[in-house]
């Protein structure tokens, strides 16, 4: 029989060594504030720099704590959706180790779906934001947001902040539908909620880059734009 949670939140780990452990700290700390039950599972992807010797040193030391090790780098959207498999709890998210995004937001990420939204995100471009990032990464950002409003009619301003929540029931309705493994992943999965008709919420946050970015400014941003001209033109045949 498997015990069910309220909480269950995903830290995506790619080569984390130096924070993991204090970002599960942390998160440790403001789940208990907020939830009589929860649970972090660690979806660590192919690390090469002992990440995961301590993450399964921190499933050893904490009952709440599962560490999912992938011998090979699958990508950011296979790993949280074979993390996402394995939860147990009713409310499900994923924050970022980096912690970027001010954890006093995660009483909001988790209530959102408490009051009947199925999806959430954090958003750094709300005009309530308060955001510090490089001027370059921000530019990439605003242009992607914008041509993913534009082409594919989303109405979020920020698909991509690593900061998310969703209703279980929600989550597994769309998750087999989305087919982008990587960074898109969760852009992919917020614009088909939009258009199935699900409630999601968008709210303001403090965020600041915290350290060096996993993201290619120029690869990935190109295969992200790649993406949103291949989600467009499946949405044209439906």
């Amino acid at each position: 029989m498997i015990n069910i949670v309220e909480v269950s939140i995903v830290l995506p780990a790619y080569n984390e060594a130096n924070r993991i452990e204090d970002t599960v700290e942390r998160t440790a700390a403001i789940l208990r504030e907020i939830s009589p039950s929860f649970e972090i599972i660690i979806a660590e992807d192919g690390s090469t720099d002992g990440t995961d010797i301590i993450c399964e040193s921190l499933a050893r030391k904490y009952d709440f704590v599962k560490h999912l090790h992938s011998q090979k780098r699958q990508g950011r959207g296979r790993a949280l959706n074979r993390a996402f498999c394995s939860s147990r709890g009713d409310i499900l998210g994923y924050i970022d180790v980096d912690l970027a995004t001010d954890m006093k937001h995660m009483f909001e990420l988790i209530q959102s779906i408490r009051d009947g939204y199925d999806f959430a995100t954090g958003s750094r471009m709300l005009p309530q934001s308060n955001v510090k990032r490089p001027f370059k990464r921000g530019f990439a950002s605003k242009g992607f947001n914008f041509l993913t409003r534009l082409i594919l009619g989303s109405k979020l301003y920020d698909h991509q902040c690593g900061f998310k929540s969703f209703r279980r029931e929600a989550l597994f309705a769309l998750m087999d539908t989305v087919k982008d493994t990587h960074w898109f992943w969760d852009t992919e999965l917020f614009v088909r909620a939009q258009r199935a008709g699900y409630r999601v919420k968008e709210f303001p946050v403090e965020w600041k880059q915290g350290g060096t970015t996993k993201v290619n400014l120029v690869k990935d941003v190109f295969g992200m734009g790649s993406q949103i001209f291949r989600l467009w033109y499946e949405f044209l045949w439906y």
